[in-house]
């Protein structure tokens, strides 16, 4: 299938996502949050599930942590329009709870659609409960995060990177330096052959974090590789 007919795919299989009713979830959703960008991508983002804003706009990532994912690609030289973002979860959980198991396995189809049809070299995992469910290992985030390794989602063979999600950043401003040097890594693993730090910008100065400031909770992550666990950013 070349790239103009999978995106025809892509965007029928979002039409059809649309209506999802496999889960309860349908029943609390505002909309379900399907997923942006490049529909050639070589880096797909894959976080936790819709958050408020989200679940009201239908876009992924928004707000705050979106907007500090964006300058950590600008970082790499990568705008969010060249990668494909989205979530294990298509529909926001009530009071942005962890994910029940019959969630995850109800959209865990949709997702390896998704990355059958955009094919990504890379899947990176933001945070600890993707990550655990996609390598299908039980370390936390912060043991894996920046360590890649090559695994099938669906019947789609790709190298997987597990990212500490940016809210983590805005929970805890030191992780950001940590966040930095995963990303400088990304380059190098879709073979664009870009160096760490080719903006000349560091996202730390670009985007200073103020600790103080509160942010909505970040909902679970997840694909039913393994058990669903309640799990934190970290």
């Amino acid at each position: 299938m070349d790239a103009l007919a999978r995106a025809h795919a892509l965007g029928a299989y979002a039409a059809e996502t649309a209506g999802c009713l496999r889960c309860p979830l349908a029943e609390t959703r505002s909309r379900v949050v399907f997923g942006s960008g490049n529909l050639d991508a070589g880096l797909m983002l894959v976080g936790e599930a819709p958050v408020f804003q989200e679940d009201q706009g239908g876009e992924p990532y928004a707000g705050r942590a979106g907007a500090l994912l964006e300058q950590l690609l600008a970082g790499i030289r990568l705008h969010r329009d060249e990668v494909y973002l989205t979530t294990v979860l298509k529909c926001r959980p009530p009071q942005n709870r962890d994910p029940l198991e019959l969630e995850i396995a109800s959209c865990e189809p949709h997702l390896f659609r998704q990355v059958e049809l955009v094919r990504p070299r890379v899947v990176a995992t933001l945070g600890n409960f993707a990550t655990q469910l996609l390598s299908g290992r039980s370390h936390g985030i912060t043991r894996v995060h920046g360590q890649e390794q090559e695994v099938v989602l669906g019947s789609t063979t790709v190298v997987l990177f597990p990212l500490y999600h940016p809210a983590a950043a805005l929970y805890t401003p030191s992780m950001l330096r940590e966040l930095e040097a995963d990303f400088s890594r990304l380059p190098a693993l879709l073979g664009q052959g870009l160096s760490a730090g080719v903006s000349g910008i560091p996202v730390s100065s670009a985007f200073p974090v103020d600790p103080a400031t509160e942010i909505p909770p970040v909902a679970a992550e997840g694909v039913v590789a393994v058990a669903a666990t309640q799990l934190g950013l970290f």
